[in-house]
């Protein structure tokens, strides 16, 4: 199991808290000092690596791979908090929302050398009552070495106490009634806190051998995800992957063990997985739980294969609660769900998948901008959400964020793609992404500018010894109104893009190395750029 959740972990990169230990929080304010998080705008989210996504009203989030992106006009424009005072250089691993007291939280986490090794860490919560405009931050919580003791009930469970934030990893977040916070661990297991992260505590699941538990047993077990000197047991079920919260007290677990299911906020527990139900789930190992908004029991979950030889990679859903479970999209590993109007979207690494009726599934086809022409050739998604009035898809990938408009439960040539890329300091100035780029997944963007003026543009590409290689154009028009990347900027100032497929011009994938870009407009002198091709 170490290499699936070692992968699950490089996958999906998320962690937050985990701690009873008493926190101090702090805030930042605009002004004082910090600079506004706000001022940081852009037509473009800051990443192209959209791991997480929430749309409440017109405001959309975005937990990315750099940090936290806001809109608060539909997609039209962006703040990003990417290097902000309150969110530095952190990823964002999982967003949450509180309809009741309208705040937002966030987790962040980074990579950490130790020992040679990079491995992720938490970095704490931040949240915001305001929309954005201030931010409390709750620094990583870890237990005391003394915290090794759970009163359940009657019980005094052992506990494994997690003092440090390394490998501490939360993956998913979810809000309770009363403004309850509920966050899903690799290490810590579940945990919650009712005061706003001031203080957090463990929420006791059942262990492997047991399929439910609630104050009034009689138990004697663990409470550890790994065995060790201080636990010989340890439990896959006290590996929480993922969280959601249904109706306000009705809490779902997603495990390494399977689904955990509280009708009393959180307190007692039934376990349903492969190995204990007549029609179970897929498998044991639960990346993501979403639930139907317009019927309680009907809940989504993508079912990875765990450890036994009989569980397999699906998508599983029920329309009891639970009691029973259907698999559909066999072998593909769900990321993530969003469900309106009887349409269900399965955002996975091996595409994007519509039903209608929870068994038949369709894919976009190409998705191409529909302004600039620029397509997606990713198949991995990892996030997804309509917007209120359900007519517009938000959708998170590995190659940027997607807006497909006008849904209508079926999909439509209305696309609109976001790159993130840096900005042209100069007018005589280009810029190639990602760099270093693979021909196998994706296409190299080559962002220039026309000086203000629809020009003829010519792009060449040559190795590194300056053999030629390929004409990706020869003359053509570029600049207003031709393949910008910014509706607010009709004169291309601000970037135009073309794309290499990494092929020559017999349609050969050049091998590895150094290659240049070579871009005239006009008869003005050429910018040259440089890219590395790595397979």
């Amino acid at each position: 199991m170490k290499s699936l959740f070692s992968s699950a972990i490089a996958l999906l990169f998320l962690l937050p808290n985990l701690s009873f230990a008493q926190i101090t929080p702090y805030s930042f304010k605009e002004g004082k000092g910090v600079t506004p998080s706000a001022s940081f705008k852009s037509e473009n989210p800051v990443s192209n690596s959209i791991t997480a996504m929430l749309v409440v009203g017109d405001t959309v989030w975005l937990g990315t791979s750099r940090g936290l992106s806001r809109s608060v006009d539909n997609g039209s424009s962006w703040s990003n908090f990417y290097g902000s005072a309150e969110f530095g250089i952190e990823n964002i691993s999982a967003l949450a929302y509180d309809r009741e007291n309208h705040i937002l939280w966030a987790a962040t986490a980074h990579s950490a050398d130790v020992n040679g090794e990079s491995l992720p860490e938490g970095s704490g919560l931040r949240y915001t009552t305001d929309g954005g405009s201030t931010w409390t931050v709750i620094p990583q919580p870890v237990d005391a070495d003394n915290d090794s003791v759970v009163i359940y009930g009657n019980n005094r469970l052992r506990a494994l106490p997690v003092t440090v934030t390394i490998q501490n990893i939360i993956y998913d977040a979810a809000v309770s009634k009363g403004g309850v916070i509920w966050v899903a661990t690799f290490a810590g297991g579940l945990r919650k806190s009712t005061d706003r992260g001031q203080t957090w505590q463990r929420v006791v699941l059942p262990p492997d051998y047991l399929n439910s538990v609630k104050p009034e047993d009689n138990l004697s077990f663990c409470l550890s995800p790994v065995p060790g000197k201080f636990c010989a047991e340890g439990n896959l079920n006290h590996r929480v992957f993922s969280v959601h919260v249904v109706n306000d007290t009705v809490i779902y677990a997603g495990t390494a063990n399977g689904i955990n299911k509280s009708t009393d906020n959180g307190i007692s527990w039934v376990k349903l997985n492969h190995q204990n139900q007549t029609n179970p789930i897929s498998g044991n190992f639960v990346v993501a739980i979403n639930s139907n908004p317009d019927n309680a029991n009907e809940l989504w979950a993508a079912t990875w294969k765990a450890e036994a030889q009989d569980e397999f990679y699906a998508v599983s859903y029920t329309l009891d609660g639970g009691s029973n479970w259907f698999t559909t999209l066999y072998d593909e590993r769900a990321n993530n769900f969003t469900l309106l109007n009887g349409q269900v979207i399965a955002a996975a690494s091996g595409g994007l998948f519509k039903s209608s009726d929870r068994e038949n599934w369709v894919l976009p086809g190409n998705i191409v901008d529909s302004r600039t022409k620029i397509p997606v050739l990713t198949s991995t998604y990892y996030s997804a959400a309509f917007a209120e009035n359900g007519n517009v898809l938000y959708l998170g990938s590995n190659e940027g964020l997607i807006k497909n408009y006008g849904f209508s439960g079926t999909w439509l040539e209305n696309w609109k793609v976001y790159y993130a890329s840096q900005p042209l300091n100069t007018r005589n100035s280009a810029y190639a992404f990602p760099n270093p780029f693979s021909p196998k997944t994706d296409l190299l963007k080559i962002k220039y500018n026309t000086n203000g003026k629809t020009a003829q543009v010519t792009i060449r590409i040559f190795d590194f010894a300056m053999n030629y290689v390929r004409t990706l154009i020869q003359n053509a028009p570029r600049g207003n109104p031709f393949n910008q990347i910014n509706s607010t900027d009709p004169d291309g100032v601000n970037g135009v893009l073309d794309l290499w497929d990494g092929k020559d011009d017999n349609g050969n994938v050049v091998p590895n190395g150094v290659y240049f870009y070579k871009i005239e407009i006009d008869s003005e002198t050429p910018i040259v750029g440089k890219v590395i091709v790595l397979q």
